[in-house]
């Protein structure tokens, strides 16, 4: 059996919050093959480590009618018996028209969102009203799967995660040893990048942040650095060295799995809304997100130790360093 999920959101926490959808079809038909449809980004997302039940992907570069032509080509070398659009962050036209082209027996998607009808909704034959207010990502995946008659129970949505290989586990805990020897010292992490302006919280307050807690705890500090975020850090990190903190920068040079396993033996993690929120997440880090226009309902990672303080003005910038420090203390008491 083959099944097409058209899904050009793919950035890395789109890709991770989409993963009920995949493990659905999975456990109904574990010997399906799931081709992936993703837009063309600017670096380079690992599809195959995060997100395992993944078979084949295809990526829709529409920089030139030649690209065009090979992708579509590569689409209908195979007939699929189901084609997914799930609609769960933004409805693309173009999703569906790639969709129906495919040839896909069944084509399912939204049929309105929140009352807002999908003017693409004709080129799908199974479709549904979806109010969708307030509801995490994990799930309305799963309303989609749900369309096609595949379910996820309870426990099985708590297992979407990392789960570790003794070799990450093995490299995560050497990092670890190797960087911070005191045992007895509390470790935490911070990541003060992310890849959109509305999402960083000033890197002013991840100092003075930072400076509260090393002052409470004496702990050690764990700076993480995606691709795209190196002129934040720097900026934190010459902060950081003029008052003598001493850090840790890991930058994401081994895999995202590695860094998570990293990162899920932290005491805390102190995240913009970001991937690397969500690579913690699925390593059950414990953790503070910090949102400021998004939603944390939709997005925070799903699990008990995970917190959020979300801004009452939609700026992140309003959150106070009080506000992070006392939850911080918290947690960490």
């Amino acid at each position: 059996m083959n099944i097409l999920v058209v899904r050009q959101h793919n950035q890395i926490g789109d890709m991770l919050c989409s993963l009920s959808l995949y493990k659905a079809i999975k456990k109904k038909y574990p010997n399906s093959n799931i081709t992936l449809v993703a837009s063309k980004t600017n670096y380079q997302i690992p599809f195959f480590e995060i997100n395992p039940y993944v078979d084949r992907v295809l990526i829709y570069d529409k920089s030139s009618i030649k690209t065009i032509l090979r992708f579509y080509k590569q689409l209908r070398d195979r007939k699929y018996d189901y084609g997914f659009v799930p609609s769960t962050i933004a409805v693309s036209r173009t999703s569906h028209i790639i969709n129906y082209l495919s040839g896909a027996k069944k084509r399912i998607g939204v049929n309105s969102i929140d009352g807002v009808k999908n003017k693409s909704a004709f080129l799908l034959n199974i479709k549904d009203n979806f109010n969708w207010k307030n509801k995490h990502q994990l799930f309305r995946n799963l309303e989609i799967a749900e369309l096609a008659g595949l379910e996820l129970n309870k426990n099985e949505i708590n297992d979407i995660r990392f789960f570790f290989k003794d070799e990450e586990i093995t490299f995560a805990k050497k990092f670890i040893k190797e960087n911070f020897p005191e045992t007895a010292k509390k470790i935490i992490g911070f990541h003060p990048g992310a890849g959109k302006k509305q999402n960083i919280w000033p890197t002013d307050n991840f100092f003075e942040l930072i400076k509260k807690l090393v002052e409470k705890f004496d702990n050690y500090v764990l700076i993480t650095c995606g691709t795209i975020d190196m002129d934040i850090v720097e900026n934190l990190v010459q902060k950081l060295k003029l008052n003598n903190i001493k850090h840790t920068l890991l930058k994401a040079d081994n895999s995202i799995r590695k860094i998570s396993a990293i990162i899920s033996l932290l005491d805390l993690y102190i995240t913009n809304d970001t991937g690397s929120m969500h690579i913690a997440g699925f390593g059950r880090t414990k953790m503070i997100s910090l949102f400021g226009h998004s939603n944390p309902e939709e997005w925070c990672p799903f699990y008990s130790d995970s917190y959020w303080i979300k801004s009452n003005s939609n700026k992140i910038e309003d959150i106070s360093v009080n506000e992070v420090y006392d939850l911080a203390l918290k947690i960490l008491d």
